[in-house]
């Protein structure tokens, strides 16, 4: 007993840094706060050049089991986001990213696709559905070119109307970021 009164700052700290690492949403909600003071900013300024890509053939599922092909979304801009459920960051930007989506629903020129990396659409429904987010999933049905998806979680790119690539992010970030928003007016045309 008389150790443990000596040590309590150091077995609490262990307690702590023990439940980070083996507990996704704690691991998720100290990456949320860090995204809330200003870490994990998108840098979309350093996306000014665009990466022509050919988007015929890349599909994804819904829950409803509708196939979009992304080459078929020509004329609209691909918010396009690769996640899993048991991935800390993942969790963490989802607030943002419900938030980025809020702002567009209703906007036709925006397509939003949550690509569940695991391709288990009933977990990651279910996981939308408990958290209380509208964010639209699918699964990935075909290849996947890797200047889009290299396998980091997660990954967030962006194509603009012509298709081509204009924003892409590996790891986490704040999307309600006022800088994002701006970006995906500018280019939808307002």
């Amino acid at each position: 007993m008389n150790f443990l009164k000596k040590n309590i700052f150091n077995v609490l700290f262990v307690a702590f840094l023990l439940v980070i690492v083996l507990v996704p949403d704690a691991k998720a909600l100290l990456l949320k706060g860090l995204m809330q003071i200003g870490f994990y900013q998108p840098n979309v300024s350093t996306q000014e050049k665009m990466l022509s890509t050919n988007l015929e053939g890349i599909k994804f599922k819904n829950v409803k089991g509708e196939l979009v092909d992304l080459g078929d979304l020509r004329g609209k801009v691909i918010f396009l986001n690769f996640w899993t459920t048991w991935c800390p960051p993942c969790r963490a930007e989802m607030p943002s990213l419900n938030k980025l989506y809020q702002t567009f629903k209703t906007d036709k020129s925006i397509v939003f696709i949550f690509a569940d990396a695991d391709g288990e659409l009933a977990k990651a429904s279910a996981f939308m559905r408990e958290r209380k987010y509208e964010l639209p999933v699918y699964r990935v049905e075909s290849e996947i070119p890797e200047q889009i998806f290299k396998g980091t979680l997660p990954t967030t790119v962006i194509f603009d109307k012509e298709g081509r690539l204009s924003f892409h992010h590996e790891g986490m970030a704040n999307y309600a970021d006022q800088k994002i928003i701006d970006f995906l007016r500018k280019l939808k045309g307002n």
